[in-house]
C-alpha cells in the first residue's frame, strides 16, 4: 500500500493528470478512428476481438480470422495491435494517478480506498494478456486451439469488467467530490 501511495502522490498534480490523460484519449480516438476500423473493413462486419466485452468462442475466431482474410490479419497484427501494446499501459497510470487525484481530494487516499487505483491497472495487465492471446491466435492461424481461444476470452472478459467497474467507481467518486465541492460552498 506504501507504494502504490508513494507512486500516486508522486504523480498526482493537476498537470500530470491531465497531460496524460489526454495522452491516453488520443492514443484511444486513434484505435477507434484510424486502425480498428481500416482493420474491421476486412472483417465483413465482424467485431474485431478487442471489441467484444461479452467474449466469443472458437467458431467466432475462426469465422472472423477467415473473414479478414491474409491483409486483414496482418492489419490486426501490425497495426492494430502496436497500438494496442500502447493503449493498456497508459490506459493504467493514467486512470490509476485519475482516481488517486480525486481520492486525494476526498481525503481518501490513504485508506483503504486507495487499492480502487488497482482496479485501471487489473485492467490494462488483461489488456495485454489478451493481446498476447491475439497475437498467438493470428500467427498461428488457421492452427487456432479451443485453448487459446478460451485463455484469450477469459482476458478479454476480465478486461471488460474491470474497465466498466472503472468506469463506475469513477463516476461515484466524481459525484462525492462535486457534493463535496457544493457542501463547502454552503
Amino acid at each position: 500500500m506504501k507504494l502504490l501511495n508513494t507512486f500516486i502522490e508522486k504523480n498526482i498534480s493537476g498537470k500530470k493528470v491531465l497531460g496524460l490523460f489526454i495522452l491516453t484519449n488520443i492514443v484511444y480516438f486513434f484505435m477507434l478512428t484510424v486502425t480498428i476500423p481500416k482493420t474491421m473493413a476486412f472483417s465483413d462486419g465482424m467485431k474485431l476481438l478487442d471489441m467484444m466485452p461479452t467474449g466469443y468462442d472458437l467458431n467466432y475466431v475462426s469465422e472472423l480470422f477467415s473473414a479478414l482474410g491474409e491483409n486483414g490479419r496482418r492489419l490486426y497484427l501490425t497495426r492494430q495491435i502496436p497500438v494496442d501494446l500502447i493503449y493498456p499501459l497508459l490506459f493504467a497510470l493514467s486512470y490509476c494517478i485519475l482516481l488517486g487525484y480525486f481520492l486525494k481530494k476526498l481525503n481518501k487516499l490513504k485508506t483503504p480506498f486507495l487499492y480502487l487505483c488497482l482496479i485501471p491497472v487489473f485492467a490494462g495487465i488483461s489488456d495485454y494478456l489478451e493481446n498476447i492471446g491475439i497475437i498467438t491466435m493470428l500467427n498461428s492461424y488457421p492452427d487456432i486451439t479451443h485453448d487459446s481461444v478460451s485463455m484469450t476470452n477469459t482476458f478479454s472478459i476480465l478486461k471488460s469488467i474491470s474497465t466498466s467497474a472503472f468506469f463506475i467507481i469513477l463516476m461515484v467518486v466524481l459525484i462525492l467530490v462535486g457534493l463535496s465541492a457544493i457542501k463547502r460552498k454552503t
